[in-house]
């Protein structure tokens, strides 16, 4: 098949998974934001509105299909990542993601693997402390420290530990690095870019990558700051 036996469509495959995940990525951001609301007015112990958020989604079909299909993605992702840079290696060396000729090639566009690599370990250090815990406890029918669908005490709890704030703050540059070159790079290779607009994208993605880490590194504050500081690991 075309999309997967071409380099071009191999890089199709890869800008309309990426496409999708960033998207995830921004409304995961939104609802999250809902956590640094409840803190911000103090919302109090039992009406938290981000607990609504996570009792809406829970386990009901609609998120469970989400997962599923969040999750597929980003093997497909993470798999052509895989091959294109195989091939890229074995064609160009260290030049791993070709951009146009004219363009300058960014140091998030060399380091694109490795800065993949460490968002899907951040990614696995995420879904151990907030969907194990919530999703997957509430499928098994178990609960441990919480409930499963008390995300306002999840979330502060795991950011009250200074090593686990640091591991994010890592992931948050990884992303932001991934983002800044992927947005504006998937548009180019599905041809939604020209002269003018190049330049366009490349800003929309800087602006779009900041926003979103900026909102997701929010959450972390709001977590300390509700926390009174740092309570231990």
């Amino acid at each position: 098949m075309w999309l997967t036996s071409s380099s071009i469509g191999r890089k199709v495959v890869m800008s309309v998974s990426g496409s999708a995940l960033v998207l995830f990525l921004t409304f995961h951001m939104l609802m999250n934001l809902v956590y640094v609301y409840d803190v911000a007015v103090d919302t109090p112990a039992g009406e938290h509105y981000y607990d609504k958020v996570c009792e809406f989604l829970g386990t009901n079909w609609y998120a469970l299909i989400a997962t599923a299909g969040l999750a597929f993605l980003v093997l497909v992702h993470l798999v052509f990542a895989f091959i294109l840079t195989a091939q890229n290696y074995k064609a160009r060396g260290k030049d791993r993601y070709a951009v146009s000729g004219q363009q300058p090639v960014h140091w998030a566009a060399k380091n694109m693997l490795v800065l993949g690599i460490i968002i899907i370990l951040g990614m696995l250090l995420h879904l151990r402390d907030f969907w194990y815990n919530m999703m997957f406890a509430e499928l098994a029918g178990k609960e441990g420290q919480f409930a499963p669908t008390a995300g306002y005490d999840w979330i502060s709890l795991v950011f009250a530990c200074p090593v686990t704030v640091c591991i994010y703050a890592v992931w948050f540059c990884a992303i932001w690095y991934h983002l800044t070159h992927g947005i504006w790079s998937s548009m180019q290779t599905l041809g939604l870019n020209g002269k003018v607009w190049l330049d366009r994208w490349i800003c929309i993605s800087y602006v779009w990558a900041t926003v979103v880490v900026l909102g997701f590194a929010s959450v972390v504050v709001a977590a300390i700051v509700h926390n009174g500081g740092f309570t231990g690991c």
